[in-house]
């Protein structure tokens, strides 16, 4: 599990220095984590240790929400000014996520098919 974590933690600093070098504007745990992925997809199978830590990480994944509510709840009169830009960028981004997973998907089962 201690290796396992090891490598979630190096993909996610390999990513911090990514963005911080090239100063892009996506955060470096998203980098290493499409970095993870792409070497995952290049080794064509997930080491059973990082399966087993990263299922049990997210088995208590709603642990990680509770400082973002906890948050929330600072800012209720700031919510309760801007409440309408905030449902209009929470709905617009809900439907652009969904659209962009459906066509990724479609891609991905269309080039399955393919191979």
């Amino acid at each position: 599990m201690l290796a396992a974590i090891s490598i979630l933690l190096v993909f996610q600093l390999i990513g911090e220095v990514i963005a911080l070098a090239f100063s892009l504007p996506v955060p470096g745990p998203v980098i290493g984590m499409a970095l993870l992925f792409a070497a995952l997809v290049l080794r064509r199978q997930i080491p059973g240790q990082l399966q087993h830590t990263a299922h049990s990480l997210l088995q208590h994944l709603s642990l990680l929400f509770v400082p973002a509510g906890t948050g929330v709840m600072l800012h209720t009169q700031r919510l309760t000014n801007e409440w309408l830009p905030i449902v209009a960028s929470l709905l617009i981004s809900t439907v652009l996520g969904l659209a962009v997973t459906a066509v990724v998907m479609s891609a991905l089962a269309h080039f399955t098919r393919k191979h």
